[in-house]
Parts: C-alpha cells; structure tokens; sequence
C-alpha cells in the first residue's frame, strides 16, 4: 500500500481495513490510545480512488463500519474521522465482524474496489466470545493480507494461526502504552507485502513482491509502460518461484505503471500495481583527474562509471599545437595511463564517454608532464574544463 524511498505522499492502490475492538472488553483509555496508533499508522499514506482508501469496522456485538472506503480522499480527514470515532461498547464478537468485513471489502457500495489488494488491521485486546478461525481462513482465501497487533494476553497460537503466515511479520504482541514502538515496523511489513521497486537507476529497477505462488501452483505476468505512453506496453512471463524481478532498458526520468498479475491455480489473488520514476540520467564523466605524472606520462582517472556506458575514449594533445592521439578504453574502466609523452610539456585531455544510447559526453582537463625524473605525488588534480560534444551536451544540469 506505500511506496519506497518517499516521506510523505506514500502510495498504491489498496484497500485497508481497520478491525477495532470497540466492545466492553476495552477500556476508554485503550480505545484512546488504540485510535492514536491508527492516526500515526495512516499518516505517510496518500488516499483517493485511484490510491490508498480505508474504512474502520467495530467489533461490538453486531459490527458496524464507521464511514465506507471511499469517504475521504486524504489524510488528514481520514485522521480526524479516526479521532471522532466514538467506542460502541456490547460483546466481543469478532467472528461475526470478520465475515461482515468479508462482504464489506468486497462491495463497491461500501466503496471497495474489485481488483486492488486488502489489507486487514486487526487490533484487539485478545479476547473474543465468539470462533474467528473460519471467517478469517475465508478472508485470507480470497488474498486478504492480515495483520494483527495484541494488546492484551491472546492465544499465541490461535492468533498466529489467524495472522498471515509466518506470523513474526504479521503479528505484533505490544503494551497500549508502547503502540507507537511497532507503527514504522508495521508499515513497512504492509510494505514487504506489496509489489515495490528498489535498487532504482536512470534506465532500470528492480521489483519486488510476496510470495503468493510456487512453481506448482501458477506464474505471474508483468505488464509495464511509460505513464504518458500506455499503449506501448510491455509483457513479461515469470515463474510463480520467482518474487523479484529485473527491468532494464528504460528511459530516464520517466514514470512507469507496473501491474503484476499472479495466474494461480489454486486460489484467487487480486492485481498488484505500483508507479516507479526511474532517476535522471547519470553523468560519466563527471571528474577527470590526473596523478602519476613523470616526464614521459600521466594516469588519466574519470569518475563515476556507469552500466549505460559502452567505451571511454581519451583524446590528448600538446599545448599549443594541433597534434592529438586517441586511447579507446572499455567502459568499465575508471582511468588509463597515457605514454609516450614529451617532458615538461603541457597536455589538454579529453575523456569522452559513448553510451549504449549513441550519446557522447565529453570532460577535459589539463596536465603537465614533469622535468628529468621528477613524479608527483597521486591524486594530483588537473585544471578542468568542459566542452559540448557532438550529441550529448555537457551542462551539469
């Protein structure tokens, strides 16, 4: 439901669903502190019809939802919906919630949407008088993600049977008072549980996702394309063992749809989508230094070096004079030693990085071979200058 590598605008489409002990069993002070961490929990998130929404169901003795999914469509009315939630008191029938609930994250007049997926927040004292573990089987079969944070002394075993396996992600046993000890862990585990983008380059990133499937029982299919252009998109088979995978060859700065579908054939798992911008274009060469410098050669050093980059060429000449001679270096090189030089001469070198692209960028700088044996020490810096290549302009905006 939230994407990496933001603070605040965090999103995906989903549904998320608060089961909040509202019955008798709860003190005032607990309902209180309880309804804090969800203000906390939902803060990051962005909301709307095509980003996160979330309703709150009471377990009381019929359970009640408090708004529908699609109410508000930011935070911050969301979190002040959350503070005027009032406590129902009546019995502890969390079965009977759980199946309302059922129906209610599955129905579009309480404002669900078919193909996003669920995610269920079950906080809870511990205590219920009636059986969950067949309406909460149900919920997980339909691909609910369950979540269940205990306040109280509940049945390890019953309550890790009921939470989304393995249960050391998706159960928290906390004190009221140490809440918001577990909300950033929280968040990310709703994270971990969401197809998501990491390792993101200039013309790459790398997906990742659950485990939903196996070899046996499915694969999934990813669908991809630039935001501004999605009829030009692109499919990829993946096998249902697999919970990551690589795409390459992107434009940069650009914004990409991704949908991972699983094909099971077991049960039924909603889409996952999620939105990732690749970075600006990195630049290579962006500093050129010279060290080593005797009378007769140099090392000529560049940094960064980048996967989109092919070959490095450096072109050096005397100073003045018309003279020039060219090295070809592969590109994942970060320097090479130029030879064969006159002494006590001043040299103009230019390193001009060829990208897979076709594109050229270009980085100079000046060096100075040295009189008889004389060496200077390494990391020598040469005089920098830059000069706009044929394709690829050299500005380092």
């Amino acid at each position: 439901l939230i994407a990496p590598g933001q603070q605040q605008g965090m999103a995906e489409a989903g549904d998320l669903l608060f089961l909040l002990d509202s019955s008798g069993s709860v003190s005032y002070y607990e309902f209180s502190r309880v309804k804090e961490f969800m203000w906390d929990l939902v803060q990051p998130f962005t909301f709307g019809p095509k980003d996160v929404q979330a309703s709150i169901i009471h377990i009381s003795t019929t359970p009640t939802m408090e708004f529908p999914f699609d109410r508000y469509q930011s935070s911050r009315s969301l979190q002040q919906a959350i503070r005027d939630t009032r406590q129902l008191m009546g019995d502890t029938n969390t079965g009977k919630a759980l199946s309302y609930a059922k129906e209610k994250l599955f129905s579009g007049e309480a404002g669900a949407r078919p193909d996003v997926p669920k995610v269920l927040v079950w906080v809870t004292d511990g205590f219920s008088t009636d059986d969950i573990s067949e309406p909460m089987q149900l919920l997980k079969d339909m691909g609910v993600t369950v979540f269940i944070v205990s306040t109280g002394r509940g049945n390890y075993l019953e309550l890790s049977a009921a939470a989304s396996q393995p249960p050391e992600k998706h159960l928290h046993f906390v004190d009221v008072d140490d809440l918001t000890i577990i909300t950033k862990e929280l968040q990310d585990s709703i994270l971990a549980n969401r197809l998501h983008a990491v390792d993101i380059t200039s013309s790459s990133f790398r997906l990742v996702w659950p485990k939903l499937l196996s070899q046996e029982t499915g694969y999934y299919t990813l669908e991809y394309a630039p935001v501004d252009d999605l009829a030009g998109k692109r499919t990829n088979q993946v096998s249902g063992a697999h919970t990551s995978f690589m795409l390459s060859n992107l434009a940069p700065e650009t914004a990409y749809e991704v949908a991972l579908i699983p094909e099971s054939n077991v049960h039924y798992f909603p889409p996952q989508t999620t939105r990732v911008t690749t970075l600006a274009e990195e630049i290579s060469p962006a500093q050129v230094f010279i060290s080593e410098s005797g009378p007769h050669s140099f090392r000529v050093s560049w940094a960064p070096t980048l996967d989109s980059v092919v070959s490095y060429q450096v072109l050096y000449g005397p100073l003045p004079g018309n003279s020039v001679k060219l090295l070809e270096v592969g590109g994942e090189r970060n320097g090479t030693m130029v030879e064969n030089l006159a002494a006590n001469t001043t040299y103009l070198v230019t390193v001009t990085a060829v990208y897979r692209s076709g594109k050229e960028r270009s980085l100079s700088a000046k060096a100075c071979t040295q009189e008889g044996d004389q060496r200077t020490q390494p990391s020598y810096w040469g005089g920098m200058s830059e000069r706009e290549s044929r394709s690829f302009p050299m500005n380092n905006t």
